[in-house]
């Protein structure tokens, strides 16, 4: 018979040693603000706090940075400058810190790893970027740098597969983030509206540099203030991306009739999203978003709904050119564009040839594999040497001054706005084509999943991530995609949640 008197008293001290633990942190917290700004001591217990956390439960770190970068452009604007390096890259740090706890529960023997597909393409890409480093000779400050650029996002999927999140929790995280979803959607259709006073209050304007070394470009608004919307997201193209990734998991669920049955608000998510994404004037979100979902209702679901739609959209589009006399050849971007203009200059003349001449992207279409990959075919010229965001950061022109070439778009900028041929370029044709098997590993993974597994929740997830990665493909070759942390991290998360929940009905 349990003794209600021994409780009582256990409990007492309990609150007692509880009590005093309390008191003692805040006089060291006190103590410490004496010394030290009250923003590097809120970080450092935000900081430990997290660290205790990450031990404990390292999916909810992983769920809490899913929360908490669509917004990180935002709060940084508001972040002191003695915290700021830690505020700009404690999101990375958490990801390494996740790394270093699963590596731990392994080695220790706590928890086996279980091998999964994917784990000797990626051990042979990280292989050819070693000795693509060592064969050039990059300096280990650049090859390390260029190394975190590149895998950085890749290891989530990874470290996803070791945790094995429960299904709860990945369908909880799922509503949340769908509901963050909502809310850029509502602020971004706000932001539409109130114009310039918005879009100055959001913008993340200012550049922060450490040293030499770049640690936040600060955007410069080259569109008309309240042209283009992008919400909490820094830039519109990442709004676009953002929203057109959730949007093609949306697709999934939507097309599974288990799921829309049980979740008609689904709809809803269309109804604010697609104008949302429209507004961001995110060609390559568009696109992307377009290429996905009728990859979905198309080849998968073969919906004769969406044939029509098809249809009707691009007869739509043949009258409104024929209506509105436009010369496709001839457009380039200008100020205060339509989105008609907008949509049609994707497919003009003028506009490609002005992006050769201007040193855009097509230039590097060009340029990349007829003088970077022909200089060094098999494993490239090394991490954070060409086309990344690390050779941009680092202000990395050796490659570039060898080769005669411009640093990167518009001779300025260091990055080429390709992501698949900056790879090409750093880790040569052996890199491209291992990391090719596996993203299309994965791709013909969900493809499979999407088909056979019996749980509406998993097939619905699997036909989102086909889509998902249709449009980032195509993403990849207009942006530097994979290394953008409000893109490619949710990319590699959903496709290691994809890969735990497939897991699950073998057992």
């Amino acid at each position: 018979m349990i003794n209600l008197r021994t409780v009582y008293k256990r409990a007492e001290e309990h609150t007692a040693l509880a009590v005093v633990f309390l008191f003692l942190l805040l006089g060291f917290l006190i103590l410490f603000q004496s010394f030290f700004s009250p923003a590097l001591v809120l970080s450092g217990v935000i900081g430990v706090c997290l660290v205790i956390l990450t031990f404990v439960r390292p999916e909810f770190t992983l769920g809490i940075l899913a929360v908490y970068l669509p917004f990180e452009s935002v709060l940084l604007k508001f972040v002191p400058d003695e915290v700021y390096l830690f505020a700009r890259y404690g999101s990375e740090l958490l990801i390494y810190l996740v790394a270093g706890v699963v590596l731990f529960s392994f080695l220790s023997g706590k928890k086996p790893y279980q091998q999964t597909p994917f784990d000797l393409p990626f051990f042979l890409f990280v292989l050819v970027l070693l000795a693509s480093s060592v064969v050039n000779l990059v300096p280990p400050t650049i090859a390390i740098l260029g190394l975190r650029q590149i895998l950085r996002f890749m290891i989530i999927f990874f470290l996803v597969a070791f945790i094995k999140p429960s299904k709860a929790f990945i369908r909880k995280l799922t509503w949340v983030l769908f509901g963050i979803f909502v809310f850029q959607c509502l602020l971004g259709l706000t932001q539409s509206f109130v114009g310039e006073p918005l879009d100055q209050f959001l913008l993340p304007s200012q550049e922060r540099t450490l040293g030499s070394i770049t640690l936040t470009e600060g955007v410069e608004q080259f569109w008309d203030p309240g042209s283009r919307v992008f919400a909490t997201l820094g830039r519109y193209d990442r709004l676009g991306n953002f929203l057109y990734l959730f949007l093609l998991i949306a697709s999934g669920m939507l097309f599974t009739k288990e799921m829309y049955r049980k979740y008609p608000w689904l709809v809803w998510l269309f109804i604010l999203g697609v104008p949302t994404l429209v507004l961001t004037y995110s060609r390559s979100s568009w696109f992307g978003f377009l290429l996905g979902f009728l990859f979905i209702g198309l080849f998968l679901k073969k919906d004769r709904r969406i044939l029509a739609g098809l249809g009707v959209f691009v007869v739509s589009l043949m009258v409104l050119l024929g209506v509105s006399g436009l010369n496709v050849g001839l457009i380039t971007e200008m100020p205060g564009q339509t989105l008609s203009e907008r949509f049609f200059e994707s497919f003009s003349l003028a506009r490609w040839r002005g992006e050769y001449y201007g040193l855009g992207r097509v230039f590097w279409y060009v340029q990349t594999p007829l003088q970077v990959v022909v200089a060094s075919p098999f494993l490239g010229f090394g991490p954070g040497q060409f086309g990344g965001g690390a050779a941009a950061a680092l202000h990395n022109t050796k490659v570039y001054e060898q080769l005669g070439l411009p640093f990167g778009v518009y001779g300025t900028e260091g990055y080429i706005d390709n992501n698949w041929f900056s790879l090409w370029g750093e880790t040569g044709t052996l890199g491209i084509l291992f990391y090719l098997w596996m993203y299309l590993g994965f791709f013909f993974y969900a493809l499979n999943i999407a088909r056979i597994h019996k749980d509406p929740f998993v097939r619905s997830l699997a036909m989102g991530m086909c889509a998902m990665f249709i449009g980032v493909a195509f993403n990849a070759f207009t942006s530097t995609f994979f290394e953008i942390r409000t893109s490619a991290f949710y990319v590699w998360l959903y496709a290691g949640f994809l890969y735990v929940l497939a897991q699950e009905k073998s057992k």
